[in-house]
């Protein structure tokens, strides 16, 4: 009877979901819509020496990672032989190699890193595959010696010392394919090293350590992102090409976990990252893409495309006007200017892969976890619990890696913690609520515009006195509980309120977070045990399409849009006051708007400790 219970909930699955998936169409079409903008942007002949260059109309330098777009526009002209794809591509290459330093690498240009050489030269490799035989004889070695010689620089210098693990990653398949290409067995042997060191710096659960700041000459820490859209398709890409069966396995064992985080609209959730400070909603500004992971393991499991092709659908929603993609689905609305084209191009690139890896033209649409209500999940390996009830799903992240350069001092710990909320979803709404770091800041000044006096969109707790500004999202050694019950889930966070150098300010906080179908609520409680300062906690909401947020009364808030709305009860015991410095609760990464709403807590009359109550109610 088991059996037969199962393969029922199995075809009542399939068919809620109706008519199978074509995804090798979807990514074509998006492919050349993104391509055709890409080559609209080419410098062509009359330009000299900068033929084949894209411009960068929002950074006005020639970026030598855009020529990335080879691989995009070899593909598009596969596709749909096209000849300006073929021309586009050819410029590129040629454009790409005449920036070729002496010792093989490329910079990363307006910057000096050179260990994105290796997604440079694995495009290169790549369009090589499609185009060689559309290539002169003069074409073929020009290319084969570039590529030779940026192979030969990897191979001498790329290691986990060297660069953070994505590079590491890609380079594997980089080298495996430089291996075919050019015959020369050595990149291939270096490429194994490099893979078998990467997967050995994965946890129990596949998650790869690597991506933060540096220890002793290594690096650790994990961003979903990055290994979702670089990392993981890179290893397994290499498997492909090589046949190592090892890196295979924990590639499959790993994106079954990593699956939980796309959400059900098919955002990415990397609201906790190490490197959330690019955290697009779609994806990363400046990594590549799922589509390329979840095509290369399509044949595994049906939900993989499904998830491929609604976070697709999710990217399309961040397309600007003039048809670059933004850094988040707010961003015509926060930004006057148009994007840098990274994310046009690497999106582009995954899309190209995406289509040449897939094998089916047809893929069964099937139900992702987050399709189904009624769990909560608790990566104990990372110290992040997922909640997912029937109109609401929700990360709460207390990830306790801590670079041991200190605080202020890295650029990777400003991303939420303490347990909070750091990504809100409601059905019908979308992402209600989205962490931003805690403290913008420019560490890469091309990949991070200008935004003076932005506020942190993540929902906190905290207090400035003249000994400086105290918050939970700077608590990186919070108890995290998570309680599942009959109706409702309950998230349980207890910690103290540090500042930007993790010293405690006086004052503890627990926070008891209650999820249940038609609500959220959260109960904090706050201990004065060396300072009694006024406590605010703020709760901004994202202001998607046609949303206000309207004050009632001294206890209730309500938000909402004709999709559906909320309202925010108080339990009176603080000060609601609602749209204090509203005009600066955007963000650049995710590009989002919010409005704040805001508690604020006197200490004690009496006693060291004071309670705040408050739910979040769904209203249709």
């Amino acid at each position: 009877m088991k059996v037969i219970a199962f393969f029922i909930l199995c075809w009542l699955a399939i068919a809620a979901h109706g008519q199978p998936l074509a995804p090798k169409k979807a990514y074509a079409s998006t492919l050349l819509e993104l391509t055709d903008k890409l080559l609209a942007l080419q410098k062509g002949r009359e330009t000299g020496a900068d033929c084949g260059a894209l411009t960068c109309t929002h950074c006005h330098v020639l970026h030598t990672r855009a020529a990335e777009a080879v691989y995009p526009f070899a593909v598009a002209y596969r596709v749909t032989g096209r000849p300006q794809y073929l021309l586009g591509a050819k410029h590129a290459a040629e454009w790409l190699i005449r920036q070729q330093e002496k010792d093989g690498s490329w910079k990363e240009t307006p910057e000096e890193w050179t260990g994105t050489t290796t997604d440079q030269l694995l495009m290169l490799l790549l369009a090589y595959e499609v185009l060689g035989k559309d290539l002169t004889k003069a074409e073929q070695s020009k290319w084969m010696q570039s590529m030779n010689a940026a192979a030969a620089y990897l191979d001498r210098v790329m290691s986990p010392g060297f660069a953070s693990i994505n590079y590491v990653a890609t380079t594997t398949a980089t080298l495996a394919k430089a291996a075919v290409i050019t015959g020369e067995q050595r990149y291939s042997q270096t490429a194994r090293k490099l893979a078998h060191r990467t997967v050995s710096k994965m946890d129990e659960k596949g998650f790869i350590n690597g991506e933060g700041g540096r220890g002793i000459g290594v690096k650790l820490g994990i961003d979903l992102g990055y290994e979702m859209e670089m990392s993981l398709w890179g290893l397994g890409l290499y498997a492909r090409i090589t046949g190592d069966t090892l890196v295979d396995r924990k590639v499959r064992d790993s994106l079954k976990e990593h699956l939980y985080f796309i959400y059900p609209d098919g955002s990415l959730d990397n609201s906790w990252g190490i490197r959330s400070n690019k955290w697009t909603l779609y994806g990363g500004a400046t990594s590549d893409g799922c589509q390329a992971l979840f095509s290369l393991y399509a044949n595994d499991d049906p939900r993989y495309t499904t998830a491929s092709l609604r976070n697709l659908d999710f990217l399309k929603k961040s397309l600007t006007s003039d048809g670059l993609i933004g850094y988040g689905p707010h961003h015509g609305r926060v930004f006057s200017t148009p994007p840098c084209i990274y994310p046009t191009f690497t999106k582009a690139k995954n899309l190209a892969l995406a289509y040449s890896l897939e094998t089916a033209d047809r893929r069964e649409d099937a139900s992702l976890p987050s399709d189904e209500a009624g769990w909560i999940r608790y990566f104990d390996n990372l110290d992040i619990v997922q909640v997912r009830t029937k109109n609401f799903m929700a990360t709460v992240t207390g990830y306790r890696y801590k670079d041991q350069r200190g605080g202020s001092r890295s650029k990777y710990m400003f991303r939420p913690n303490g347990g909070t909320v750091s990504y809100l979803w409601a059905k019908g709404y979308g992402a209600l609520q989205a962490s931003s770091v805690t403290e913008y800041s420019r560490p890469e000044p091309m990949s991070f515009p200008e935004a003076p006096g932005v506020k942190c969109l993540t929902p906190q707790i905290s207090y400035t006195d003249s000994l400086g500004h105290f918050t939970n999202l700077f608590e990186s050694d919070a108890r995290l509980k998570a309680v599942p019950g009959d109706d409702s889930f309950t998230v349980e966070a207890i910690g103290e309120l540090k500042n930007r150098d993790w010293i405690n300010g006086g004052v503890a906080y627990r926070i008891r977070h209650t999820f249940a179908d038609d609500y959220l609520e959260k109960q904090i409680t706050l201990t004065y045990h060396d300072a009694f300062p006024v406590v605010t906690i703020t709760e901004p909401f994202v202001l998607n399409d046609g949303a206000r947020v309207v004050q009632a009364n001294d206890r209730t808030v309500q938000i909402g849009n004709n999709a559906a709305a909320f309202e925010l009860q108080t339990d009176g015991t603080a000060t609601l006051i609602t749209g204090r410095e509203a005009r600066h609760y955007w963000t650049p990464y995710p590009a989002l708007q919010a409005f704040p709403v805001e508690l604020e807590v006197l200490p004690p009359a009496e006693g060291f400790t004071k309670t705040i109550t408050y739910r979040l109610t769904i209203k249709k």
